[in-house]
Parts: C-alpha cells; sequence; structure tokens
C-alpha cells in the first residue's frame, strides 16, 4: 500500500504490514477489542475495520452475502 503524505491513517497502519481475517459479523468481532479504524465499507457488500491485537493491526473483514434465490 502507498500513502500519501497527508494520509490521516495512524501511523502503526501506515508503517507496519498487517494481515485480513473474513469475519461472518464484523460488529461481534469487534466487541472488546481497541479500534484502530471503524468499520467502513470500502465497496459495496464489504465492510472492514482494523484492530490492534498484540500490537499488530489486524483487519477485519465482513463480505454480504446476497439471498440465492430458491428455484422451484
Amino acid at each position: 500500500m502507498r500513502f500519501e503524505p497527508e494520509c490521516q491513517l495512524p501511523d502503526i497502519v501506515r508503517t507496519l504490514p498487517h494481515v485480513a481475517f473474513e469475519v461472518d459479523d464484523l460488529d461481534a468481532a469487534l466487541e472488546g477489542k481497541e479500534l484502530l479504524l471503524p468499520p467502513s465499507a470500502p465497496s459495496r457488500g464489504v465492510r472492514a475495520a482494523m484492530i490492534l491485537h498484540n500490537g499488530a493491526p489486524i483487519e477485519l473483514i465482513e463480505f454480504r452475502r446476497r439471498a440465492r434465490r430458491r428455484a422451484g
């Protein structure tokens, strides 16, 4: 990732690599966690947030699934 000099993200997000994990329920996954970046919707059907875990930035991502049509 590249960041412009005027980027407002926390230093830890700009300077340390991070991993991302898919979660079924972002709000539940964030409970009791230290939040670096609040939930946002970077694209349609996606919600993401970043937490601090053991000194490392971790991204949590929720993908909203479309309801499947039932044949019949």
